[in-house]
């Protein structure tokens, strides 16, 4: 059985309600808010494991709640809503959310997300290090810290998990599609240009420190980390 925490928060106490029976169901512990304050408390008090975060929210929408913890922390967060609007799920994906459900769902796939979701980020490979060390660069992605000559560089946490997926398969060529999918875990359709934009601020911080290694661009395709003899 499991025995992560899940933080449940949405408006709608009957939504909350059936989401804790589904996940108990499952082995999991639930904790429930209901606006975005009080997620915030609660996830100071009981650090929870991974986040289910609706968006649409009293006081402090989904959005802003995400922002502010992901300030502090890297804990996984999915978020639920009602839209499926492309433009959300950008927005989502910028602010640094896991995953994202779209209302109303089976019991079923919230489970599989959740069971994706803590797979993914490592939450149940506590003894495992997760790191790439290259040529001027280290990748931890268990303590989510980049180092570039051998200094710490600040790297928001979907930054480090696309870095560190793209040298964990180096010369291996991903499409946006892909990267999506497998760093961000969405079911995306449409608009891939949150792919370019981490990118892009991924260069910024790494290129030009070793001619070992580079982050590319395939025309055309997608990227590639590629290292060099």
């Amino acid at each position: 059985m499991s025995s992560e925490k899940i933080l449940v928060v949405d408006d709608n106490l009957n939504i909350c309600e059936l989401l804790r029976l589904y996940i108990e169901k499952e082995g999991f512990h639930v904790v429930i808010a209901n606006d975005g304050r009080e997620a915030l408390m609660k996830f100071e008090e009981e650090k929870p494991d991974l986040i289910l975060l609706d968006v649409m929210l009293p006081g402090l929408d989904g959005w802003q709640v995400c922002r502010e913890i992901r300030k502090v922390s890297t804990c996984p967060i999915i978020m639920l809503t009602a839209k499926g609007e492309v433009f959300d799920k950008v927005l989502g994906l910028e602010l640094g959310a896991d995953d994202y459900v779209v209302k109303p769902f089976e019991a079923k796939e919230i489970i599989a997300r959740i069971r994706a979701v803590l797979r993914r980020t490592g939450k149940n490979d506590d003894n495992i290090v997760k790191e790439v060390k290259l040529d001027k660069l280290s990748i931890n992605l268990t303590n989510y810290e980049l180092k570039v000559n051998n200094v710490v560089v600040d790297t928001p946490p979907k930054e480090m998990e696309l870095i560190y997926h793209l040298a964990s398969n180096p010369n291996r060529v991903f499409t946006r599609d892909q990267l999506l999918d497998e760093v961000w875990g969405f079911d995306y359709y449409g608009d891939s240009r949150t792919v370019d934009v981490h990118v892009k601020r991924l260069r910024e911080k790494i290129d030009g420190a070793s001619d070992k290694w580079e982050l590319k661009t395939v025309w055309g395709v997608g990227y590639k980390f590629e290292t060099k003899e």
